[in-house]
């Protein structure tokens, strides 16, 4: 079984490749030119010392490799680049990012959605509770106060915390807001989690349907991620 899932995962692992690299073409157009260049010129320096220094062919496949590597790097970072472009501006891009974080984070996207498209996401981890709002800032701190009241009620003590996803004073850019929510001190233990995640779920269960606003959560960002960590 495990013969025949290898290569369709290897399938996946390079059509995510070329997507990721179409994506970020459209915004990098020389992007193709950058990575040969990287590669081509990691390369030509050490076949160049190597045959200054008469090992040719030691040298060879270890600028090979390394360059290969230097251009992996650069398009890993431009292709990330690209994708935070794209989903920008867009209503649920907050959401987007967020759902890159790795395991042992549980992100729910539009806990609460307003008609003016304020939305707030919820992140539960070992911080506790992260509500993450984006939209108009006035509204959407608001917004952010009311459901900071809800999830402290069935929170247990755990914290709860409130960031703005912006570019204003106070508000975290999109860019930089997994990083950030990673960066927060831990105060819960997995166990605590487990049991928080059970009492967010009674707070779930009343909450009316909220609809997202219109067009679907962008998802450019965790798909470019995916392909280049081969998930």
């Amino acid at each position: 079984m495990a013969k025949n899932d290898a290569p369709a995962e290897k399938t996946s692992r390079l059509k995510q490749i070329r997507s990721a690299y179409q994506l970020t073409k459209k915004s990098d157009p020389k992007i193709g030119l950058i990575l040969a260049g990287i590669f081509l010129g990691v390369l030509a320096v050490f076949a160049v010392v190597g045959v200054l220094t008469g090992h040719l062919l030691v040298l060879l496949p270890l600028g090979f490799a390394l360059g290969l590597l230097a251009a992996t790097v650069v398009f890993g970072r431009r292709v990330e680049k690209a994708a935070y472009s794209q989903i920008e501006g867009q209503a649920g891009a907050a959401a987007s990012a967020l759902q890159t974080l790795r395991r042992g984070w549980n992100v729910t996207p539009a806990v609460a959605v307003t008609k003016n498209a304020d939305i707030v996401h919820r992140v539960v981890g070992r911080p506790g509770i992260v509500l993450v709002g984006e939209g108009q800032p006035s509204r959407v701190k608001n917004l952010l106060a009311a459901e900071g009241k809800k999830h402290t009620r069935v929170a247990g003590g755990a914290p709860v915390i409130q960031l703005v996803a912006g570019k204003g004073e106070g508000e975290i850019d999109i860019r930089k807001l997994t990083k950030h929510v990673m960066k927060l001190p831990a105060a819960l233990q997995p166990s605590e989690i487990t049991d928080l995640l059970q009492r967010l779920k009674a707070l779930d269960a009343v909450r009316p349907q909220v609809p997202m606003p219109k067009g679907p959560v962008p998802t450019s960002l965790k798909g470019a991620r995916q392909a280049m960590k081969g998930r």
